[in-house]
């Protein structure tokens, strides 16, 4: 990793304790290596939580009864632009029982015109069936979602699968972002079904700015995504549904970045929202799990997820070229920090590209939604063809 003099990208408005309903920003961040940093992302003044949890009831085809699907908790969400609005793909939980993992997950929508309005349907749009897919989603269900858009329209989520035994990667297409096609775990056919069966979460496929839409673009003549939590890994991929882990020499898993002992990242470094293409190179936004012991940053809570940005070579995406010392992101209002995950999370997954700004949607203690807003210029940074 490159270092160099650090300087001061952003000073922070607000400390730790802040708290919800005032225009908030982002705490200060080391910029290591020039103006690569995308930001800052700014919580507009009383908004937040975009989305919360709501009672309403859909027939569950696999409860065979009218369920609560998101009463219990919204979180963790994805986000895309579609005829002119921002649509938010977020998870959400039902009251089937309690604790982290253990209540049946579906995937949600709502849409805005103006990014923090929400319209919402009322029943899931991704959710598991009676159907080929019962196996790996049932019932721990849909999870965490990431969608990003090719050039002619197809909407492309990456979502955890989850029946209560293995966390595994799931692929769905749709053209609405209403109706979605299940193509099953992105991992079944690679070499073999070999990491069918692996614990596999969080992939952020590369994208990049085209006509003025965040598009898939290739790397090297393929579709190329990072994914994973305990380390960044890679995967390529000819036609977005079958994916191929990238391996190393020894033929294992390449793991291209790693936790931090000391640092915000000490715990996990999960991949976050699809990582786009800028004039400095691959921006990853990911989130950083603080550890619990001597290992961790102790200017953060112990456990608490924080948001960092990796900067990858655009001509080599396996090469980290910075990297930031301290994250750019943290929880601060109060809602961010009490609710099934009380250490603090805000989690990011959603990146929009909307009328010159990027919206930056994440989950605040795995309980609601919210948004976090950049335009700061932020045309001088992306990558930017017709």
């Amino acid at each position: 990793m490159i270092k160099q003099k650090s300087v001061i990208y952003l000073i922070s408005m607000m400390t730790l304790a802040g708290c919800s309903g005032q225009k908030q920003a982002s705490v200060a961040v080391e910029e290591q290596s020039g103006q690569w940093i995308l930001g800052p992302f700014v919580r507009p003044e009383g908004v937040n939580p975009v989305i919360s949890p709501q009672p309403t009831t859909f027939q569950c085809p696999m409860r065979k009864q009218p369920v609560r699907w998101e009463e219990s908790d919204t979180f963790n969400p994805a986000a895309t632009v579609k005829d002119g609005k921002i649509v938010v793909l977020y998870r959400a939980e039902d009251n089937s029982a309690q604790g982290i993992g253990k209540r049946t997950s579906r995937i949600g929508y709502a849409e805005s015109t103006d990014g923090v309005t929400m319209s919402r349907t009322d029943a899931p749009v991704l959710f598991p069936s009676e159907d080929d897919f019962k196996e790996i989603e049932w019932e721990g269900g849909c999870e965490d979602p990431r969608v990003a858009m090719t050039e002619d329209g197809l909407y492309v989520m990456l979502y955890t699968a989850w029946n209560r035994n293995l966390p595994r990667l799931a692929v769905a297409t749709s053209r609405d972002l209403k109706n979605w096609t299940k193509h099953g775990l992105a991992f079944a056919k690679a070499y073999n079904g070999r990491f069918a069966n692996i614990a596999s979460k969080s992939a952020s496929i590369v994208t990049g700015v085209k006509d003025g839409r965040l598009v898939i673009e290739k790397v090297d003549g393929k579709y190329f995504m990072y994914w994973g939590e305990n380390a960044v890994c890679a995967a390529t991929s000819d036609n977005l549904t079958d994916w191929t882990p990238v391996l190393n020499e020894n033929n294992e898993l390449r793991e291209i970045a790693k936790p931090r002992s000391g640092y915000f990242d000490s715990r996990l470094t999960e991949c976050g929202p699809p990582a786009i293409k800028t004039v400095n190179g691959i921006v990853l936004l990911y989130n950083g799990k603080n550890g619990y012991k001597e290992e961790r940053d102790s200017a953060y809570p112990a456990g608490a997820y924080c948001a960092g940005q990796f900067l990858f070579d655009a001509n080599d995406p396996y090469k980290v070229l910075d990297r930031l010392d301290k994250p750019f992101f943290v929880p601060e209002a109060a809602f961010e920090k009490s609710g099934q995950y009380k250490d603090g999370t805000v989690f990011i997954e959603g990146l929009a590209y909307f009328k010159n700004k990027l919206y930056l949607y994440y989950g605040c203690a795995d309980s609601q939604v919210a948004v976090a807003i950049c335009d700061d210029n932020i045309d001088s940074k992306l990558k930017t063809h017709n």
